[in-house]
């Protein structure tokens, strides 16, 4: 039996509860296990150390605004996202601002030099689009970054626009992450486009929240041990069951059971602006091409969503990657004005800075080589998932709670 112990609580014991299993963690991965569990006729009790569901997709209300923890944009060609999900399409691509050029990926040709670079990526993005995943698993695995140089990728296509479009992908401005993870976000790309989830990020674990029965997630209540039958609490007592489920971030679940692997990860900082009214970019993904400030990508959200901003307003979104996502917000809000006025084409000066939102851990690094998926069963009665243990992001937490489920189930069966 894989157990953690900590010093014990001053609060006097309580009785156990008993259920057939305990979720550990009430984000994506998580309510989807849980969702899963439900449905296969098992009672399930989630524990949610914080006052809210939901994790890094959690969306923060504010007059009128709903401002997302996470900048990660959910890729409509990810088979894992549950239905009804709303997604709200970006109908104007992506747009790539350098230094006295725009090019727009997904859009109108261009003209002039330009249309060279667009149809190039036009074609390659077609032959992507059904390029089967097995083909793209054979080829030679790389860093993201030496793939745009060994490909015979013309060199100024691949830093005037395939760099910057992986980095926003990818959330990584190195591109040190697998090959193999920027080839598959590429063809999702080719494949879907570009959405937000209608109503914010936080739209995605509370409709998962709203598929299981009342009384099923219990937030403020913080595990201290875990075992194959029960989960001790700090002040709610011990919750005795048939089986455990670890669903939280990587570093918690390492303090939970020891030995588990803990990656490096990736900061993220979110910016949230109101503008006085419409912006010339659009619904589109407005990425910086020419390295004129903090800022590595941005979006007029509500253009794309309109229920994220009051009438009159819009909200622009803004993400920093890298070193300078540690900056201090103030700083971080000073130095980004007059590069998103450029990537925007409309002056930010009067823009009103509605929160800063920083994640240090906010993605799992997934440098080569790239195994894909970890395993979720850890011990008969044991599991894990998240993120941490398949693709980075939302399609992991979901797919990696898939996985749990079923391990969990078989050894159920099998008892």
């Amino acid at each position: 039996m894989l157990t953690r112990r900590t010093h014990p609580t001053p609060h006097a014991p309580r009785p156990a509860r008993r259920t057939d299993v305990v979720v550990v963690g009430g984000g994506t991965a998580g309510l989807a296990a849980a969702g899963r569990l439900t449905a296969a006729g098992l009672g399930v009790t989630v524990l949610e150390a914080t006052g809210r569901i939901g994790g890094r997709m959690a969306t923060v209300h504010r007059d009128g605004f709903r401002l997302d923890r996470t900048g990660q944009l959910p890729l409509p060609g990810t088979p894992a996202l549950p239905r009804p999900l709303r997604l709200c399409r970006l109908s104007g691509g992506v747009l790539l601002r350098g230094a006295g050029r725009t090019h727009r990926v997904g859009g109108a040709a261009p003209a002039g030099d330009e249309a060279d670079d667009h149809a190039w990526l036009h074609s390659s993005l077609a032959r992507l689009r059904h390029c089967p995943e097995a083909r793209l698993r054979a080829w030679p695995e790389l860093t993201a970054a030496s793939a745009l140089s060994a490909r015979g990728i013309p060199p100024g296509i691949a830093e005037r626009s395939l760099r910057p479009l992986l980095t926003a992908l990818l959330h990584d401005p190195e591109l040190d992450s697998s090959s193999r993870l920027g080839d598959l976000a590429l063809r999702s790309f080719a494949r879907g486009g570009l959405s937000l989830p209608a109503g914010g990020a936080g739209a995605l674990p509370e409709l998962l929240a709203s598929r299981l029965p009342a009384g099923t997630v219990r937030t403020g209540v913080r595990a201290t041990e875990v075992s194959t039958t029960a989960v001790t609490t700090h002040g709610h007592g011990t919750f005795r069951c048939r089986a455990v489920v670890v669903a939280t971030g990587a570093a918690e679940a390492a303090r939970l059971l020891p030995g588990l692997r803990v990656p490096a990860f990736r900061p993220v900082t979110v910016l949230h602006h109101a503008a006085p009214g419409a912006l010339p970019s659009g619904a589109a993904l407005v990425v910086e091409a020419a390295d004129r400030g903090p800022v590595t990508h941005s979006v007029a959200a509500s253009a794309a969503d309109p229920s994220r901003a009051p009438g009159g307003r819009t909200l622009v979104t803004s993400v920093v990657l890298g070193e300078r996502a540690a900056e201090p917000p103030e700083l971080l809000d000073k130095a980004a004005r007059s590069q998103l006025g450029a990537m925007h084409q409309a002056p930010a000066d009067d823009w009103e800075l509605l929160a800063v939102h920083h994640d240090p851990q906010a993605l799992p690094a997934a440098p080569p080589p790239y195994p894909a998926v970890r395993r979720a069963r850890l011990l008969d009665g044991l599991y894990v998932c998240g993120d941490h243990r398949d693709v980075p992001g939302p399609p992991g937490d979901l797919s990696s709670a898939a996985r749990a489920v079923q391990a969990l189930l078989k050894d159920l069966a099998g008892r």
